[in-house]
């Protein structure tokens, strides 16, 4: 008769035992209901576009009116899917914790440029998405006026992209207009010339003469003097008085 291997049964016994007491806290984890809901923006609570309280009201009613529902009735995908199509929201990311916390990661979308047409106003992101004006903040980005063949769309934003990611270019640029040819003046933000810039190619090579120019000229009074400042060909920058 074989002996008993009482250390096996042990191992076996302690195994069921954990496999019940997960199965039973989990199970009441999952009937706990919700107590509070955290939300936190990345970048920090400064400049925010949407409010606590609009996400807050979003949540609502994506749970049916009542954020005290029991955990297991809460669809974390679904929630994240209705708040990553609002228009000023670029990622959200949401979890529930074991006390029975519901949070929300908010990533806002990023303006580079504010369009204006007539009364349309409107902000456009680095893919050229549209992001609604908000009543909550204002942000300090270069407008752009005028129209422009949808075609041609994205060298527009490529040119918006290029100044908004450089820290001189985006406080020194305040104004991108868009002529019926295509072509674009820019604003300064100092000095009352007009960039001539031209058609939105080679716009990187554009933009680095333009800088190069200001920091030789702006050493010379005679800045103050230009009416036109042309970077149009990419070999030489074309001063008027």
């Amino acid at each position: 008769m074989k002996s008993i291997n009482w250390q096996n049964i042990r191992l076996i016994v302690i195994l069921i035992v954990m496999v019940f007491l997960y199965s039973f806290s989990s199970h009441r984890n999952e009937k706990r209901r919700l107590k509070s809901v955290t939300i936190s923006f990345y970048g920090g609570e400064e400049n925010l576009f949407i409010t606590h309280e609009i996400v807050n009201n979003l949540l609502k009613q994506n749970l049916g009116g009542s954020l005290t529902i029991k955990k297991e009735e809460v669809d974390l995908k679904s929630l994240e899917t209705a708040l990553n199509n609002h228009k000023m929201i670029e990622k959200c990311e949401i979890f529930s914790t074991i006390d029975g916390s519901l949070n929300a990661n908010i990533t806002q979308k990023t303006p580079i440029v504010r369009y204006v047409s007539g009364n349309t106003m409107y902000y456009l992101d680095n893919k050229g998405v549209e992001i609604p004006l908000s009543e909550n903040f204002s942000a300090r980005v270069p407008i752009l006026m005028g129209t422009f063949d949808e075609k041609e769309r994205d060298n527009y934003v490529l040119l918006c992209n290029e100044i908004y990611k450089d820290d001189f270019l985006k406080k020194n640029i305040t104004g991108i207009k868009v002529l019926p040819s295509g072509s674009v003046i820019l604003t300064s933000r100092n000095y009352n010339y007009k960039i001539i810039f031209g058609k939105p190619v080679y716009v990187e090579k554009k933009l680095k003469n333009y800088k190069a120019f200001f920091q030789h000229a702006v050493k010379d009074t005679l800045i103050k003097n230009y009416k036109e400042v042309n970077v149009m060909f990419t070999e030489q920058v074309v001063c008027k008085k």
